[in-house]
């Protein structure tokens, strides 16, 4: 079993900045993709970023330029620095991992979220 724990959210002000964490662990043979997802209340869940094995990231048009995706595969955690933050980025932010377990399993994975919640 592979566990996806994330961390780092808060209350911030607009303008601030928040990084979050989300550290794999588990029956971890290898990670592939990852990415950050946001959902708010009452709406469908949003793609935010995603980072390739080799760190190749991309970005969905609300964060471009505030938000950079990162990871360190040593540890199995990818990060997601947040700056310029907007109320309208107030939501749960989860991360997503395609997660092999052996050469021959892989599915996806998905933490339970941290909330991030900007405002004055």
């Amino acid at each position: 079993q592979v566990r996806l724990v994330e961390s780092g959210g808060g209350l911030v002000q607009p303008g601030g900045s928040l990084r979050l964490s989300c550290a794999a662990s588990g029956s971890i043979f290898s990670i592939g993709p990852m990415a950050w997802y946001r959902q708010a209340p009452g709406k469908e869940r949003k793609l935010v970023a995603t980072i390739t094995t080799r760190g190749i990231a991309t970005y969905v048009d609300s964060g471009k330029g505030r938000f950079t995706v990162s990871r360190d595969n040593a540890k199995n955690t990818v990060y997601l620095q947040m700056n310029s933050l907007k109320p309208e980025d107030t939501a749960v932010y989860l991360c997503n991992a395609k997660v092999w377990s052996d050469f021959n399993n892989v599915r996806d994975y998905w933490g339970q979220g941290t909330q991030v919640t900007v405002s004055s």
